[in-house]
Order: structure tokens, then sequence, then C-alpha cells
């Protein structure tokens, strides 16, 4: 990654290549959403559009040794660590000749020459990360790992134990929650107390917050982060705020109701409105607060599509400014790469069958 001074004198982010790694995971997802809508992948998919600044930032300052505990949104950070795209297209294909010999899907990632791991558990990056950072300690001495979550699993268990024991035993930690304000269709307002900085800060991290859309800003915290836990002063916790373009998974229910209002009136919103004149049941002032709750949560994920908080779009209007043209040919570059990684992928398939 290469970085040029500031006027401070202190290193700056390149944002030629920044974008050029956030471009290359949007249009690496895109394709992927394609191939799920065609029906060539099964079951849920998790998409990262909206987090690449997040990853980015981040994963670009990473060394060699560093290692990487991932969520069910691990493709944009395999992707930037060099994990290969068509064994990942594979691996999400249920391809014998996949990442992880088609067993994984996109949830279960694991490129060991990477030292990159994903869990579609809840909360697991936190403990998988204490341990990449312990082993790190003993054997790669300067090393870090990063654990990636979202705020969904600021409340589970194991990830606040891992927190602990990392401020306890002073590990080489990155704790980088992605806050999107949502645990799938729960608000966090409504079930996460209390400050979730002040909770790091509680258990003795350095706690940075940071918007996950502005990938400068992203680079800056996690240079501070890094250079802190390398350092050997303990683990540090990001809050990084971001959107998620897709809702929770590809098809997101709160997300198809006003994309797709027809099929949903079909599928969700009829069966509901039946249910509710239903005789019997719940009072109705009960019922009343349940659809106002619905509507609510409908209207509210409607943020998560708004384009002011896409960091793609933020960062290619700095880069437009200042060079249009070397703009549209690394844009084009990096999709001539990926459709040909695509076709590859889906020829193969082909004749698999």
């Amino acid at each position: 990654m290469n970085r040029s001074p500031d006027k401070a004198g202190q290193r700056s982010p390149d944002l030629w290549s920044l974008y050029e790694w956030m471009f290359k995971s949007r249009i690496f997802e895109e394709a992927v959403r394609q191939i799920w809508k065609d029906g060539k992948i099964s079951g849920e998919m998790h998409l990262g559009l909206g987090e690449e600044a997040i990853v980015a930032g981040i994963v670009s300052q990473l060394i060699e040794g560093d290692a990487l505990a991932l969520d069910h949104r691990g493709t944009p950070p395999m992707l930037m660590r060099g994990v290969d795209p068509l064994g990942l297209l594979r691996e999400f294909m249920g391809r014998p000749d996949g990442l992880c010999g088609g067993r994984g899907g996109h949830m279960h990632l694991f490129a060991p020459e990477r030292l990159a791991a994903s869990s579609g558990i809840v909360g697991a990056s936190g403990p998988a990360a204490a341990g990449f950072a312990l082993a790190g300690q003993m054997l790669r001495p300067g090393t870090v790992s990063v654990a990636f979550f979202g705020d969904g699993a600021i409340n589970a268990g194991m990830l606040l134990e891992s927190m602990n024991l990392a401020a306890v035993w002073k590990l080489p930690v990155i704790f980088v929650c992605k806050d999107n304000d949502w645990a799938i269709t729960t608000p966090a307002s409504t079930a996460v107390g209390g400050n979730v900085l002040a909770r790091a800060q509680a258990f003795g991290l350095k706690a940075i917050e940071v918007d996950g859309a502005e990938v400068g800003a992203v680079w800056s915290a996690a240079g501070e982060a890094l250079r802190h836990a390398r350092a050997g002063h303990g683990p540090v916790f990001i809050r990084a705020h971001c959107v998620h373009l897709e809702g929770h998974f590809l098809g997101d229910g709160l997300l198809d109701t006003f994309r797709r209002p027809v099929y949903s009136f079909r599928k969700r919103t009829w069966p509901m409105v039946r249910g509710f004149f239903r005789r019997g049941g719940a009072p109705w002032i009960e019922r009343i607060a349940s659809l106002r709750q619905i509507l609510g949560g409908v209207l509210a994920m409607q943020s998560q599509t708004a384009r002011q908080g896409d960091p793609l779009r933020r960062t290619r209007q700095v880069l437009a400014e200042k060079d249009a043209y070397r703009l549209a040919a690394l844009e084009s570059s990096v999709r001539l790469k990926i459709q040909e990684c695509v076709a590859i992928a889906l020829a193969s398939q082909g004749r698999a069958l």
C-alpha cells in the first residue's frame, strides 16, 4: 500500500489504491449477487456491500503474519487480503475446487496461507482473534490479529469475554465493530444498553469511533490502533458506523417490502393483514403496537440503501474531481478482471455438470 506524507509530516492514505480495493470488492460482490439470483448459489448470501471502506482502511495496513478473524461477511476482507476470487466463487457455488472444497459456502471460509478464517456464529470472531493474537505474541512478535463483527454481536458473551481476556493479557487484537444499527431485523436501540464505546473502555481497551463510510478516516483510526497494539499496549476497539446496502442478506424482507411491493404484498403484507383482523388472539392494542413496530422497521430500513452512506460513492466523488480519466481506466480494468473471473467460474461449472 503506497502512502504519501501530508502537510504535518504524517503519512496519509493513497485514496487511489484504497478505492481500487473497495471497487474490486463491490464489483465482485455485485457479480455474486447476480449469480445467487440466477440460482447458482444455494442458501443465504450475506454481502459486505457498504462495509468496503472499513475493510480497506484496516486490511490495507496489515503486514505478513497478521491474522484475520471474520464474521459471516468475510468476502471483502478475504479478497483484500489476497485470496483468489475464483476460488471464492467456486466455493460459494459448492464446487470441490473451491477455496474450502465447496464445504464452507460463503460464511465458513478458511485461507491458512493468509491467516484468515470466518465463521457464521455471531461473536465467534472475538475468541478466534484472541487465539490468533496469543499465537502471534509468542511466535510472531509485532504482529496483530483483527476481529470483524457486527453490532448484533456486541451482546454475545464470548465476544465480551474475549475483550476482557485480551485486555488482561495485553493481546495485540483490534476488535472492529461494523455498526449499522441493526441486528438482522432488531434495531440496536431496542437491544443494546448503555454506550458501546464505554463497554470496551470498561475492560481497559483503547476505544475509537469513526465514520465507516469515510475510508480516509478509517485508515487513520486503524493506523492509530495498529501502532498501539504492535507496541505491546494491548487491544483496541474500533466502532465504525456503516450501512448494509442489501440489508441483512439478499432478499431481506424489510427491504423487499418497498423494493418489490407487489411481490411483498402477496408473500408478506397480505398474510399479515389477514392475521391482524383475525378473530381471537392478542388484544387489539397489542396488534396495533406490533403493526407500528413492523411499519417502523420497514421505514427505518430504507436508510440502509441511502446513497450518502455508500463509501464508494463518497470516495469516487473525490477521485473524479482529481482525474476522471484515471478513475474510468481503473474501474474499467477492475470490471474486466472480475468479468473474466466470473466467466471462468461459470464455464467450469457447466463442464462439471
